[in-house]
């Protein structure tokens, strides 16, 4: 029976047969059963997203309370809707051009890689509003490629903007594409701070790679 821990662009958990493409932390979720809980521990803020394999988190370790829980992404696009960043580590080339972005978008030197204790706390802080999931509206034309929003009388259906249009994502894949209108007004699940990386350049490697 598949583990509940594919990740949504909700960033929420769910137990699917699908394989992802990355692998993701976000500290021990576990049960004392070796289950994984529902909620997410207030102290771990570091949420990233690593390699599947020969990657610092090797090897990967499933139901064991006091280890981390691995979670996986159908792409990269999914895990930064669901708040998490790029591993420093193993996955250390697009974690600079990840900083490289976020400087940018603060106006401030790209040459100067941020503290990785200022991003992940900055994604804290806009993934959850106290215990409940952070949203934002905006116009689409005002939100660049890579990332997640869902549509008004459609909450629970997450859109990928890519190209110039809609693709409607499940753990499977994504759907054919859907036309956009630029005025239309929709719900962005990707945070804040990850939408202005996304528009100063950052690029997610996802399924149409």
């Amino acid at each position: 029976m598949p583990r509940r821990n594919r990740v949504t662009p909700f960033g929420t958990l769910e137990a699917v047969p699908e394989r992802g493409r990355f692998l993701g932390n976000r500290g021990d979720l576990h049960a004392r059963d070796g289950s994984i809980r529902h909620d997410f521990p207030a102290n771990e803020t570091r949420w990233i997203t690593c390699r599947l394999s020969h990657g610092l988190l090797d090897p990967i370790v499933f139901d064991t309370p006091g280890r981390y829980t691995p979670l996986f992404f159908s792409d990269e696009a999914v895990a930064l809707a669901a708040g998490h960043r790029p591993c420093a580590a193993c996955r250390r080339p697009a974690f600079l051009r990840f900083a490289a972005a976020w400087q940018r978008a603060r106006g401030q030197d790209e040459a100067v890689t941020p503290r990785v204790t200022e991003i992940d706390g900055t994604l804290a802080e806009a993934r959850l509003d106290g215990g409940a999931r952070r949203s934002h509206r905006r116009r689409l034309i005002e939100l660049p490629d890579g990332v997640f929003f869902t549509r008004e009388g459609a909450a629970h259906r997450p859109l990928l903007r890519w190209r110039d249009a809609a693709r409607p994502w499940s753990h499977g894949g994504y759907g054919p594409p859907e036309a956009v209108h630029g005025a239309e007004e929709v719900t962005v699940l990707t945070p804040e701070p990850t939408v202005a990386v996304l528009a100063a350049g950052y690029r997610p490697e996802t399924a149409f790679d």
